[in-house]
Formats: structure tokens, sequence, C-alpha cells
């Protein structure tokens, strides 16, 4: 199976850039969508040219235009979950996760931490509560996670980690802690295990022409538990893709 995960930045918007000749020519047979900012039926309204080769299951926030995850899949999965069963953290639809019968397949849209850093105390609780939550669907088979984790975990994963260490949102020690937690709980960040010195980034701000000068963060993971690792194949980041701030990140599985 490819495996595929993208941070549309908005599914109506991103349909409107060719999402679904990309889609089709990508080989992806389930992606994991994140930043929908969309409820459900306008996912579904906004999808429905893909047609009946694909199986949509979304997760909306509360608030409209918000957040927001789901999963396209060619197969259709045996189960299909939304959020991590938290009060408090389940009302902005940062997760959605199907089981295909051998592994769970998750996709997350982590919270950011805001400007000032004022969300940061929530999206310290947030890590926990996911590392958690993961860790319980590793016990039961192997875990695929994918999404946008709206972090940098290390200073080769954005341009400019001095001047955006313990500032900027995504890379705080805080947070790298969090994503560092979870990894040292049972999960693997594949492509780096892949790519252990390589440079490349997976998004860039939409100011100062940063994409043009790849002035960006390595923000988009695929995340495997102990028992998925063998089961892992390449891992790509399409820096070439556009039609939206983030590319896309792509995974071969083997089932």
């Amino acid at each position: 199976m490819k495996l595929g995960s993208w941070n549309v930045n908005g599914v109506r918007a991103v349909v409107k850039k060719d999402f679904g000749g990309w889609l089709a020519e990508s080989g992806v047979d389930v992606l994991g969508l994140q930043e929908t900012k969309a409820q459900d039926d306008q996912v579904r309204e906004a999808l429905f040219d893909l047609g009946e080769d694909w199986h949509l299951y979304s997760s909306s926030a509360f608030k409209k235009g918000y957040s927001g995850t789901a999963i396209l899949s060619r197969t259709e999965p045996e189960a299909v979950t939304h959020g991590i069963g938290v009060e408090g953290f389940d009302e902005e639809g940062r997760v959605t996760a199907a089981d295909f019968g051998g592994f769970h397949f998750v996709t997350v849209y982590t919270p950011n931490s805001s400007s000032g850093l004022k969300r940061l105390p929530f999206r310290m609780e947030w890590d926990v509560a996911f590392k958690s939550y993961l860790q319980r669907l590793a016990e039961e088979k192997p875990v695929v996670c994918c999404g946008d984790l709206n972090v940098a975990h290390r200073p080769i994963d954005l341009a400019r980690p001095d001047a955006n260490y313990n500032k900027t949102p995504g890379y705080t020690q805080d947070e790298i802690d969090g994503l560092t937690s979870l990894l040292d709980g049972g999960f693997a960040d594949v492509w780096r295990m892949q790519n252990p010195d390589r440079v490349q980034y997976s998004w860039w701000s939409y100011r100062g022409g940063a994409r043009e000068k790849n002035v960006g963060w390595r923000l988009d993971y695929f995340l495997a538990s102990e028992s998925a690792l063998p089961h892992c194949g390449p891992v790509e980041i399409l820096a070439s893709v556009h039609g939206s701030d983030h590319c896309p990140v792509v995974m071969d599985y083997t089932r």
C-alpha cells in the first residue's frame, strides 16, 4: 500500500488547485488530510467528484472553518474512529483513525501553540494525551500515524533554528520534548530514520517568498510503532507538489 499525508490548509481551497488530478496520479491508497477547515457535509461536498473509488471519513471541529481531519481510502476499513476520547480535545476534530485489520492508520493535526505561545499549555496537555492514545492502539496491533505535528524536532528540521528557538510556535523546548517523549514511548520518525542527515522541509510560510527560497520547516511526519516499523518502506516528502503551504508526504507500507 502507499500511504499519504497532507495538510491541505482548507479542503475547499485545495480542490480548486487540481487536488483530484494529483490524487489520481499519486498512486496513494490511503490519504490522511489535516486542516480541512470544513464541516463533515462540506468535506463530502468538496470531495464528491472523486467518485465511488474512494471511501471518505472526516472529523470536523465544532468551530466552523477550523481544524479538521479526514481519511480517503480506496479500501474500506474495518472500523473508523474520531478523536482520542478526551473531552476538551475531541471538539476540534484533530484525529481520524481507520482500522485496516492488520494495522491502525491515524491522521492527526496537532494543536498549534499560537502567536505569543498562548496555547502552549493546551498543546502540552495534548501531547501527553495523544501519546497515551497511540500507545493504547499499539497494544492492539501495528500503528502508523501521519500528520502535521506542528513541531520541528531537531535543528536540522527548520531553516533558521537559532532565530526561532523558544520564540516561535513549533520550535519551543516544550514542544520538542513532547515529540521526544512520543518517540521514546515506542514510536519512530520514519523519514528521519531513513534520512539521518538530510535537510528537507514540508511547510513554508506564504510570506517573503519562503517556499522559493526554501526557508521552511519539517512539520509533517510518518510515525510508526515498533511492530509497524518492519512494514514501512521509503518515505518521500513531495516538495514539488503545490496547493497548500504544506506539501504531501507519502510512505510505502507492506501489509
